[in-house]
């Protein structure tokens, strides 16, 4: 069985799920400047301790201890329009409450929109991801999982392997999803679904956007938005609502669309996001 997943961390100059750092629940990852072989993050910069510090998942949050005598680090939540935590030298167990999270061992930063998988950035550090947010209905009971680590998705595959052609994009035990509304990704996700709300009873014949048209059509209310930051919203979507869909770009793009509007994860209302309102 795979384990679950809370916390995912991709270190600068990541290409791909196998250099990210995927932990579950009560799991510790050590980083620095020698960090342990095999079992923690370097990173490879003269202002970084050789044991700078470790990250423990918990579930819904992450928390963060800094080894360092003298530095102070600082962790940005790149949607919350300058929200940081600062971590003091010495500092044990910081809870950091962030879906997203850059972490800045030294000086230099990231622009505003979200982590940039795998780009570059001055200074030192790495990017933290919490996919599993969870939230609480009107009623009050709470709603999100856990993500299965692994197989980012549910899909079950026959004994041979092939997988049912109706059921590889969909959790065969579909639960609510919970988004986040403010989130650059939930407007990924609007401008995506867009023209299948608009044509109603003709949603299945609806064009799916292309990641060009989806810059263009998010530019009004995302005026920095480029290609690379709709494609890698996209991925995490893709890995945050736990679809295990081909690589294809177009075919995840359809996937999303398709599970989206199965489930009521956007609805006619909430396009209003796309013309800067919150939902």
């Amino acid at each position: 069985m795979p384990g679950v997943f809370s916390v995912i961390i991709v270190p600068d100059g990541c290409r791909g799920p196998e250099e990210q750092h995927r932990l579950e629940p009560g799991h510790t990852l050590r980083f620095g400047r020698t960090a342990p072989a095999g079992n923690g993050l370097t990173i490879s910069h003269p202002a970084v301790a050789c044991a700078a510090g470790e990250i423990t998942a918990t579930g819904a949050f992450w928390i963060l201890t800094n080894f360092s005598s003298d530095q102070t680090y600082i962790v940005e939540n790149p949607e919350g329009a300058g929200e940081h935590i600062r971590v003091a030298p010495g500092r044990a167990d910081a809870p950091v409450p962030f879906e997203f999270a850059r972490v800045h061992l030294c000086a230099g930063g990231s622009g505003p929109g979200g982590p940039g998988l795998g780009e570059s950035r001055p200074g030192c550090g790495f990017d933290v991801l919490a996919p599993r947010h969870d939230y609480l209905t009107p009623g009050g009971s709470l709603i999100g999982g856990p993500v299965s680590g692994g197989a980012v998705g549910g899909a079950v595959l026959a004994d041979d392997g092939a997988r049912d052609a109706e059921d590889w994009s969909f959790d065969p035990f579909p639960r609510p999803y919970p988004l986040d509304h403010t989130c650059h990704y939930f407007l990924v996700l609007a401008a995506l679904c867009e023209a299948s709300l608009r044509a109603g009873d003709a949603a299945a014949a609806a064009p799916v956007p292309d990641v060009a048209e989806l810059t263009q059509r998010l530019r009004p209310v995302w005026p920095d938005v480029t290609p690379a930051a709709v494609t890698w919203n996209l991925d995490y979507l893709r890995l945050k609502l736990r679809l295990r869909t081909p690589d294809d770009p177009g075919t995840v793009r359809e996937a999303l669309v398709r599970f989206a509007l199965r489930f009521d994860l956007v609805q006619e209302g909430h396009l209003a996001v796309l013309d800067g309102q919150l939902v």
